[in-house]
């Protein structure tokens, strides 16, 4: 089943269950309201006289059957299938799937909320579906940060599907816009792994690396709290020397997951703070060492000769690591988080996306832009300010809170 019959299934299954609402004339007045309710109670006293009518008979019955009934050869004891028994973990991970996805659908309200009132502003301003209308289209897809490359994608093959299948009402053609724009979103994920990279055995190394103020130290701070609740040993290490303050930051965020901090001064060489974290977190049998990085030197080239310096010094003591190399993006920025991971992608091997703060922002489209034009997989998303609000990300789950709410029902 692709993401789009699975988002309309989702969208049916919550209007089968919603309750049915009882409509009444307001013209109607209480005195006929009245005559409704007393027409129904002679049909309920017949129906209380029989069931007490039954009561009496039921007690009058001969009890001569006592002795059989307790036979224990005919009593008959129920039996209890293995299959009907429900395994709690299975309960539990249903349990979880079901937050989680609340999560989502909660996380990017904000987005679906913004993208449906600039399609209900769209198709009031068309009666046709003619080319003025998709050049519209194309403008309210950029607008809605799913980049511009996406959207000429979407309008155009829209422009066939209208054709093709003759679509003309609001809600067809709004529902083929969503299909379109999942079965795009679907297809440029086809060989994208948005699981971390974490090793069976021995250590795993992160490195976070991000500009100033996108919340990479926070995520830093909540996955570890995530690893250390599973039981894991996880080192942190303060390897952004170049600004006090993010060292402070760490030290207090691990206080916060009870974790250790590895740092050095304020000024200090980052990779030997990186040197120091390996060598303790091997001597210790860490499981996850998580480093943040600077996020900002005066230019490219020191950055790139920054990070490939604490590689290098990783991988002296760890051939096959770093295991991520996490860029950390805010979701508020739209196209400005492209940019950014456009550029660090030129500097750097990153390996996946951390995207911060998708629930305060109405830019949620910019994951349909950044898996269509980046080809980079978002791994982790923040969907809340909870310490237990970053969550993996989970491309199904996206798909049905984004574009669920925005399906119409068809004539």
């Amino acid at each position: 089943m692709g993401f789009f019959d699975k988002i309309k299934k989702a969208f049916m299954n919550e209007k089968e269950t919603q309750p049915a609402e009882i409509e009444t004339d307001e013209t109607q007045t209480e005195a006929e309201v009245e005559d409704k309710v007393s027409e129904t109670q002679p049909v309920e006293q017949e129906m209380t006289e029989q069931t007490q009518e039954d009561s009496f008979e039921n007690e009058e019955e001969p009890k001569n059957n006592l002795e059989a009934e307790s036979d224990p050869l005919t009593t008959v004891t129920p039996v209890i299938h293995a299959e009907e028994r429900v395994d709690p973990e299975i309960m539990e991970e249903q349990a979880e799937e079901i937050i989680v996805q609340e999560k989502y659908e909660k996380g990017l309200e904000k987005t679906r909320k913004t993208f449906g009132e600039r399609l209900n502003e769209l198709f009031a301003n068309f009666r046709s579906v003619d080319e003025d209308f998709f050049e519209e289209l194309e403008e309210t897809l950029i607008g809605a940060d799913v980049g511009f490359d996406t959207a000429i994608k979407i309008t155009e093959s829209l422009r066939q599907e209208v054709k093709l299948r003759n679509v003309k009402k609001p809600a067809a053609v709004q529902n083929t816009i969503i299909e379109k724009m999942v079965d795009l979103y679907e297809a440029e994920g086809i060989e994208e792994n948005n699981a971390l990279n974490i090793q069976e055995n021995g250590l795993t190394v992160m490195l976070f690396v991000g500009v100033n103020g996108v919340g990479k130290t926070t995520s830093i701070g909540k996955l570890a709290h995530e690893y250390k609740q599973d039981g894991k040993k996880v080192l942190l290490a303060a390897a952004d020397t170049f600004r006090a303050g993010a060292i402070d930051q760490l030290v207090v965020w691990g206080e916060r997951a009870g974790v250790e901090v590895v740092r050095g001064n304020a000024g200090g060489d980052p990779a030997a703070v990186v040197f120091d974290a390996v060598e303790r977190a091997k001597a210790e049998n860490a499981d996850i060492l998580l480093v943040d990085t600077a996020g900002r030197l005066q230019n490219k080239v020191n950055l790139m000769n920054e990070l490939e310096k604490i590689k290098r010094i990783i991988q002296r003591e760890l051939p096959d690591a770093p295991h991520e190399v996490l860029l950390v993006v805010d979701a508020t920025t739209g196209q400005n988080a492209m940019s950014q991971a456009k550029q660090f992608k030129e500097t750097t091997d990153v390996t996946g996306l951390v995207l911060t703060k998708l629930d305060g922002t109405a830019k949620g489209g910019i994951v349909l832009a950044i898996r269509n034009e980046l080809h980079l997989p978002v791994k982790l998303v923040g969907l809340g300010e909870g310490i237990d609000d970053l969550e993996r990300f989970d491309a199904n789950d996206f798909a049905i809170g984004l574009f669920k709410g925005l399906l119409k029902v068809e004539d």
